[in-house]
């Protein structure tokens, strides 16, 4: 349940998120299927579909210093690892990155946490890298993109590659509750919140007591410009009918994922990835 836009500082909204995730990391241990990491060869759908996409540009992530930026319970970045990437995973939650390490002991692979929001995340995590990695459902959580890109930008190394694929815009304008495409939320920013409270998540059927969230809509033209007015050039934009969880009960099952009923699914984009260089 939303209740609009709400003026907030930084500080308050961060803090009341970071109740709520601390809150979704149990329930996230049990319903993301971690057991399957007990097969030394899986990796996550999200980071197949990723490395895919990335290989134009990096054919392989093996022996590339990687560092995830939002990386939650580690799923992702473990993956990463097993990839043959060096990797460190960067989060405020301190709960996530418990069962991060945890997630990374238990498949045997090395990797570094850090505690760090992202826009703070260049003065907390030591050293430079080759790829820096951000994956489905995160910018929304974040205020301020200039200050995200900032971070991004002082991370890589020249010539290093940033990748993101995330919920599209487009996407999260639309009302999942409703019996067709029909816009209920702002697409465009103007400086506000948008309030939820939601005992539920996004996976598994546990509730969590910190229902209180904000979020904050991003434009596909403030993502880009943001990164472009770091340093970065734009190698490449895709946008994608496929989503990996499901946004709507309305959504259909179909090969890696979800979508909307095949007479809709050219109408709205689910997700957007861009790929983009540091100057060397």
């Amino acid at each position: 349940m939303t209740s609009g836009d709400v003026a907030i500082g930084w500080s308050e909204a961060r803090d009341a998120n970071l109740a709520n995730w601390e809150d979704r990391v149990p329930l996230h241990e049990e319903a993301y299927g971690l057991d399957a990491y007990d097969d030394p060869a899986h990796l996550s759908q999200v980071v197949r579909d990723d490395l895919a996409a990335l290989e134009p540009f990096a054919p392989s992530v093996a022996g590339l210093d990687v560092c995830h930026l939002q990386c939650h319970i580690g799923t992702d970045t473990v993956s990463l690892a097993r990839a043959g990437a060096r990797v460190t995973g960067v989060d405020f939650s301190p709960a996530a990155l418990v069962a991060a390490a945890r997630l990374a002991r238990r498949a045997g692979v090395e990797a570094t946490w850090v505690e760090s929001d992202a826009l703070d995340a260049r003065a907390a995590v030591e050293g430079d890298f080759d790829l820096v990695y951000t994956s489905i459902g995160a910018i929304c959580w974040l205020a301020d993109l200039d200050r995200w890109a900032a971070q991004i930008a002082a991370l890589l190394r020249d010539g290093g590659l940033f990748y993101i694929r995330d919920g599209h815009p487009m996407l999260y304008a639309l009302d999942e509750d409703a019996s067709g495409l029909q816009l209920r939320y702002p697409y465009l920013p103007n400086g506000s919140a948008v309030s939820w409270d939601d005992a539920s998540t996004y996976a598994g059927d546990g509730t969590v007591a910190h229902t209180r969230t904000y979020e904050w809509p991003h434009p596909l033209s403030e993502i880009v410009n943001a990164l472009i007015a770091a340093g970065l050039r734009i190698l490449r934009l895709d946008e994608s009918t496929l989503l990996p969880w499901r946004f709507s009960e309305r959504m259909v099952p179909v090969a890696g994922g979800w979508a909307w009923p095949a007479d809709e699914r050219r109408i709205v984009p689910c997700t957007f990835t861009v790929v983009a260089r540091k100057a060397d």
